[in-house]
């Protein structure tokens, strides 16, 4: 665990010389499914109808833009202001993104969930941790979660939140999902079970404090270039791998 942390935190501060759009999320999908056991794989096959993760990994966006889910809007994010931790930002008092993954794990752990209840609520899990991982889901509510910081991304007019979806991971690497996978999915088995320890609380706590450190490196009107994608690439690759460990490490143990 050490090791672990010292390479979070080193990478962190790489950031002085980070919710993922589609392809993010089918990366993190992929990973996870890579890293199931056969009894969760063929559980979680089952609740799923024969789908993959990555299926539906991406289905929550829109559901929660229907008249049915729209009470799980407020679920995606978790915004901690600045000068605010964890445990001091307010929660919202319609949801947030780690009261969601709290409630729906422990839904899933009691096992009285109807057939449907039980398929919604594992597609919002592949989701949420996905946006989990991703930094602006942490960011402030003062802004939106970088929405309201303008920025310049290769001279285009768009915001801080827009560029940490899914420009900067596009433009990193024009790659598949499966070669995402393929590419960062190289671990040894030692490391990724370290990765995989901890509770959805302290994976959280790690996303704040890159999303503090964008903060900083990124003002208003930042002029995003190459520099800046070479940069950032590095947390990018990290948090997707993070995010795909964890979120197989999480449903091996919900459905072993």
């Amino acid at each position: 665990m050490k090791r672990l942390l010292l390479f979070i935190f080193g990478v962190t501060l790489s950031l002085n010389a980070f919710a993922w759009g589609q392809k993010g999320h089918d990366i993190v999908a992929y990973i996870a499914e890579c890293h199931l056991t056969p009894a969760a794989a063929e559980k979680v096959g089952a609740v799923l109808g024969g789908r993959s993760l990555v299926y539906y990994a991406n289905w929550m966006d829109n559901a929660s833009n229907t008249p049915e889910y729209a009470y799980s809007k407020t679920w995606h994010y978790m915004n901690i202001d600045e000068g605010e931790t964890l445990e001091t930002q307010p929660r919202h008092p319609k949801g947030d993104l780690l009261t969601a993954i709290e409630s729906i794990t422990k839904d899933i752990e009691k096992g009285r969930w109807s057939e449907k209840e039980h398929l919604d609520g594992l597609r919002m899990l592949i989701h949420l941790v996905g946006d989990l991982h991703c930094p602006m889901h942490a960011g402030r509510s003062t802004d939106r979660g970088g929405n309201g910081v303008p920025v310049l991304f290769f001279n285009r007019e768009t915001n801080l939140h827009s560029i940490w979806d899914s420009a900067l991971l596009e433009s990193a690497h024009s790659w598949s999902y499966t070669e995402w996978q393929w590419n960062l999915d190289r671990v040894a088995e030692e490391f990724a079970t370290q990765v995989q320890q901890g509770t959805p609380e302290e994976w959280f706590e790690q996303t704040v404090r890159i999303a503090k450190r964008i903060y900083e490196v990124t003002p208003e009107g930042t002029k995003v270039s190459y520099d800046y994608v070479n940069a950032m690439a590095p947390v990018i690759e990290q948090q997707l791998l993070f995010g795909g460990l964890r979120l197989a490490g999480l449903l091996n143990e919900l459905y072993k």
